[in-house]
């Protein structure tokens, strides 16, 4: 499910894989916990102060949901499409490591391995 804006997320969203292209912070989160994804996907938004753009990995682990961020460096920030196609996973919860999110490594590649496909071609 792609969603330029973690406003757009939806009840039926549950369960799915959600790229955003929204920050990491806590605003974010406080819209995502409310629909339990598998995995969510977010922009960091270059961190910030206190780890401002991540903050809402926290957030998501303590409710029991896998969350990742791209480096703002890789994708563009609200552009859900850019975040899926260019994001480089930069930090993510306990939960998506346990899933098999690895920082370091194209956010698509990951996602089409926990999908089963094979798009190492592609990349």
């Amino acid at each position: 499910m792609l969603v330029d804006s973690i406003t757009q997320i939806l009840a039926e969203d549950a369960g799915r894989v959600v790229v955003s292209g929204s920050h990491g912070g806590t605003s974010a989160a406080f819209f995502a916990v409310r629909v339990p994804a598998r995995l969510y996907v977010f922009n960091d938004a270059g961190i910030g102060k206190d780890r401002a753009g991540i903050r809402g990995l926290e957030v998501l682990e303590r409710a029991g949901i896998a969350a990742c961020v791209v480096s703002h460096d890789s994708a563009r920030i609200g552009d859900a499409a850019d975040t899926l196609h260019s994001g480089v996973v930069s930090t993510a919860n306990e939960r998506a490591l346990n899933i098999g999110i690895e920082p370091g490594l194209p956010i698509a590649c990951q996602l089409a391995a926990l999908s089963g496909e094979d798009r190492s071609r592609a990349y």
